[in-house]
């Protein structure tokens, strides 16, 4: 499995479309990790960037964020990665938290979402 957190130094970014890189993490079939790289992030906004695609062609399953709006949960949704919402922390103990079953989605996200600056209002 492959599971990629949104990231800015080593912790979780509170918003998706706006991360400096993903930490992606590889796991084996004991759900250990053994693995981790840094894939850099596309510039603008994530629900309206490729990096869906770019994920799932790098073979990530899960996604592990702080915060993002509904057309980016829909984006990631529509290309086979589970999204968790309300992550927070370091990304490691995060994911390792995760492979333990002690993660579960929010269910909250960014409720008012501008795409006309970098402005992002996110009620959580």
């Amino acid at each position: 499995m492959k599971i990629a957190v949104p990231t800015r130094g080593n912790k979780v970014d509170d918003h998706f479309g706006h991360c400096e890189a993903y930490t992606v993490f590889s796991t084996d079939e004991n759900r250990t990790i053994i693995s981790s790289e840094i894939l850099p992030s596309p510039q603008g906004c994530g629900c309206k960037s490729n990096i869906a695609s770019v994920l799932k062609k790098q073979g990530i399953t899960v996604m592990l964020a702080g915060n993002m709006g509904g057309g980016a949960l829909n984006v990631l949704t529509r290309h086979g990665i589970d999204v968790y919402r309300g992550c927070s922390g370091d990304v490691r103990e995060l994911t390792e938290s995760f492979l333990e079953g002690k993660i579960g989605d929010s269910g909250v996200g960014c409720s008012h979402h501008e795409h006309d600056g970098t402005e992002h209002q996110c009620s959580h």
